[in-house]
């Protein structure tokens, strides 16, 4: 089996996730790493639990759950895929951007 994609991230789990080895569980598998940190987004952000940053091609996150922002979310993903992110974000899973919304973000990230 030769995955193209692994995902990590959890909703429940009280241990801390090893981002460095499943880096390294990717690059053998010739596969791209996704993380998803909905759930522990404020830990990261607040340097309790380390971050996937250096690890993974791609970042999801809500913001209204650790980060105490608006109902939304985010994707981070590196400069190579940025542009097919973008193509399969816009304009058909965000048909416009609420301006009140990315407000509340930028309150909530400061």
């Amino acid at each position: 089996y030769n995955p193209r994609l692994i995902v990590a991230g959890a909703s429940a789990y009280p241990r801390v996730i090893d981002f460095e080895r499943l880096r390294h569980i990717a690059d053998q598998a010739g596969a791209k790493l996704m993380v998803d940190i909905a759930h522990i987004a404020g830990m990261v952000a607040a340097g309790l639990h380390p971050t996937p940053v250096p690890y993974a091609d791609v970042i999801t996150s809500t913001t209204h759950k650790t980060l105490r922002g608006p109902r939304s979310g985010f994707i981070l993903c590196r400069r190579e895929l940025a542009s097919a992110v973008d193509a399969a974000v816009f304009p058909t899973m965000q048909g416009g951007p609420l301006m009140h919304t990315i407000a509340a973000k930028a309150v909530a990230f400061h």
